[in-house]
């Protein structure tokens, strides 16, 4: 009852923060008749002035009035759009770091050129971050009059470009792209060897278009780049030829490595194998019988542990997949069935070195297995 009561007195949280905005509201009005006076040579010239202002010591906060002015008078001149006084509100939450909620039709590209131009005056880059490709290169052609009139360069990074075109496209004031474009060049340039190899200048300041989808719906998907490792496929062939020798253990077939004799057990639930002490001592057996272990090693060597995850792929491939069941063998090539849709699944492949496994075990031939070399997720992507 008392919170009701101090709520309709003073207004609630939202209302206090929306009346502060509206202060800055009414001194961009005041503004505009200024602004209108000056000539394109003038207009331009200002961001040279808030540049030189920035690095006397001014606030970038302290500028947001006059540039905020600026840039709906350059987007009057240039498209024969004028932001609404909501539109302002909208710039200010984005400056602010916050989420600002817009429908369909409000203008969200034409107010995302307000929190970019004033970010973008300190000269260390903006992004703007799009859900496609398509409105990348759209919303940049489309705002670049806006910007290009108040001396800022833009640029878009999309696929396929070069290394020294996406290079440009980071070094201008403003740069759109999508958040798998701009990821996947954050990783890139962490694999880079030399600071000439990199594309990005950093991360400063970025405007995330379909902000929910990006950060909450995909928030825990990762980016990754993957290659070659360094095991050649040689190992598969042989220790394929080892893993029929292998007996299964009898009983329940839960993971239980005590079920009876036998050399290893199943867990069919996890798909996982497991080596019982009997057949340890056979494994390596037969692999100082291979060449592929000394007398004295063991399998659980460090050196070694290359060997017990290639078997473990092995048995797994030989026991737990089956063809025409989790796979198919089609010109040469293994491809997955979809377990819950029964449809195959072409340029798929199984990771810890089943893949291989399988194609050792089918004789077709082994590509190399795929190890990440570089991964991170939306949400820490955005933190930077």
């Amino acid at each position: 009852m008392l919170k009701r009561l101090i709520t309709r007195l003073v207004g609630s949280r939202n209302e206090r923060l929306l009346k502060q905005l509206e202060k800055n509201v009414a001194r961009i009005n005041e503004l505009e008749a200024q602004t209108q006076a000056l000539s394109d040579d003038e207009l331009k010239g200002r961001t040279a002035e808030f540049r030189q202002r920035l690095e006397q010591g001014t606030a970038l906060d302290d500028l947001l009035p006059e540039a905020f002015a600026v840039v709906r008078e350059a987007s009057v001149r240039t498209l024969g759009l004028r932001h609404y006084d909501a539109q302002m509100i909208g710039g200010m939450v984005l400056h602010q770091g916050k989420i600002a909620e817009m429908k369909t039709g409000e203008g969200k590209t034409l107010v995302a050129t307000l929190a970019v131009y004033l970010n973008a005056l300190p000269g260390k880059g903006v992004h703007v971050v799009t859900v496609n490709d398509y409105l990348a290169r759209r919303d940049s052609d489309w705002m670049a009059p806006i910007y290009k009139a108040l001396d800022m360069s833009v640029g878009v990074v999309v696929p396929g470009m070069t290394p020294p075109a996406k290079r440009a496209a980071y070094a201008c004031d403003i740069t759109y792209g999508t958040n798998n474009e701009f990821g996947f060049d954050y990783l890139r340039d962490n694999m880079a060897f030399s600071l000439e190899q990199k594309v990005q200048r950093g991360q400063h300041y970025a405007i995330v278009d379909e902000v929910d989808s990006i950060l909450i719906d995909e928030a825990r998907t990762p980016l990754i780049i993957s290659g070659p490792a360094d095991e050649g496929p040689e190992l598969y062939v042989k220790i394929n030829r080892i893993a029929p020798q292998l007996v299964k253990q009898e009983g329940g077939g839960e993971g239980d490595e005590d079920d009876g004799p036998g050399d290893f057990s199943l867990d069919e639930k996890s798909r996982q194998v497991h080596l019982s002490e009997d057949g340890l001592e056979k494994v390596e057996g037969l692999m100082v019988q291979a060449g592929l272990l000394d007398e004295n090693e063991s399998m659980y060597d460090a050196s070694n542990l290359a060997l017990m995850h290639t078997l473990n792929a092995c048995l797994r491939a030989h026991h737990l997949f089956h063809k025409d069941v989790e796979y198919i063998v089609k010109d040469g090539e293994i491809i997955i069935v979809d377990e819950f849709t029964g449809r195959t699944m072409p340029g798929r492949r199984w990771s810890d070195g089943l893949h291989q496994a399988i194609e050792a075990k089918e004789g077709v031939p082994i590509q190399r297995e795929n190890q990440t070399l570089a991964s991170i997720t939306f949400q820490n992507y955005f933190r930077l």
